[in-house]
């Protein structure tokens, strides 16, 4: 017999909890799709969004740090060529710049500075997906340059 509470663990519907310090074009609003708020007990962040045009300002995420592990992804939107990003992404680890122009993860373990991510190029639309194990509110997870919003 099927569990009747099944459903405190599923998040049907976005939260829009965070917007950034400045107005950027190009990036509709992050979505959260995942923290304590939502789910109890999950002590996981996840937030996302989607790159529909050149982000401008192109840099608008800041170096931070965080107090827990986090995983960045980039994905492409495009079905047929899945590895392709659709954009070049400039993301600074520790100082160092890597260029991102596929479908990528990264992992940043606690501690380790990362940011500006800058966005260079934009050819189709692509989505960023950013995972904070251990960080259960907005509050521990981002940071990063944003305010909360009201």
């Amino acid at each position: 017999m099927p569990r009747k509470d099944a459903h405190k663990y599923l998040v049907a519907r976005p939260v829009y909890e965070i917007v950034p310090t400045v107005e950027i074009q190009g990036r509709p609003p992050a979505m959260t799709l995942l923290n304590n708020k939502l789910v109890p007990g999950s002590h996981t962040y996840i937030e996302t969004g989607w790159v529909f045009a050149m982000p401008d300002p192109p840099t608008h995420i800041f170096e931070h740090v965080h107090d827990y592990d986090e995983i960045v992804i980039h994905m492409g939107g495009d079905p047929n060529n899945q590895e392709e990003l659709g954009g070049e992404v400039e993301f600074v680890i520790d100082g160092q710049p890597l260029t991102i122009n596929t479908t990528s993860a990264v992992f940043l373990p606690k501690g380790v500075k990362h940011g500006p991510i800058t966005w260079k190029k934009f050819e189709r639309p692509h989505f960023q997906l950013t995972i904070m194990l251990g960080a259960d509110s907005i509050a521990k997870a981002d940071p990063g340059g944003h305010r909360a919003l009201s």
